[in-house]
């Protein structure tokens, strides 16, 4: 069977879960997301490679802007996590590294300071999982950190993800220190036998 070029995919923009209304990024929001870079760098500095050197407020709507004409593309799924009842963007996750052959994608994320600990990544984790596995029919996706992460490491084991292995000296880290790098992943088979969108998942 032929397949679509990705260009082509239909498929929705946004979705809610409990707590959070996730949608594609849109012009306009680098603003919000600059005040939740700024915020929070401090503690995502060993982790992500944008809090080295934070970004102007014109690089993140660029930024956000790049990653909006991205997702029209299917070429990267970047979805940016908004708070449904004081509306304030919390944090941004996605799929990406996209293979629409198989199809695969890998979940990254990072929350704001202000909203850390209180389970609203591993809450949008689960609804890109159903998103992922429902809607576009994923056969895998994954989710990579760095084996000293340990808060990334539970919301991939607190959601079924198994650990299939840890690359060692896989990169350079951020904090310029040899990366051990764990991987995780779930199938499809994986994600109905756990039934997340029973337990919170996404609701279109």
């Amino acid at each position: 069977m032929e397949r679509i070029p990705p260009i082509l995919m239909d498929f929705p923009h946004s979705f809610e879960t409990e707590r959070l209304w996730i949608r594609l990024p849109l012009p306009g929001d680098g603003e919000k997301v600059y005040e939740a870079m700024v915020e929070t760098e401090e503690l995502l500095r060993q982790w992500m490679p944008w809090a080295q050197t934070p970004p102007s407020k014109e690089q993140t709507e660029i930024n956000v802007r790049q990653a909006h004409s991205k997702f029209l593309e299917r070429t990267d799924l970047r979805f940016h996590l908004f708070h449904k009842e004081t509306k304030d963007f919390v944090g941004s996750s996605g799929l990406h590294r996209i293979d629409w052959s198989v199809p695969k994608f890998e979940i990254g994320y990072w929350c704001r300071k202000s909203y850390m600990r209180q389970g609203y990544i591993t809450e949008a984790v689960r609804g890109l999982s159903v998103f992922a596995f429902e809607i576009l029919k994923a056969n895998r996706v994954e989710i990579r950190c760095d084996q000293r992460n340990v808060r990334s490491r539970k919301v991939a084991e607190r959601l079924g993800y198994r650990l299939e292995g840890i690359l060692r000296n896989f990169q350079v880290s951020p904090d310029r220190q040899l990366e051990n790098t764990c991987v995780y992943a779930m199938i499809a088979e994986d994600f109905y036998s756990l039934s997340l969108r029973k337990s919170g998942g996404a609701s279109m």
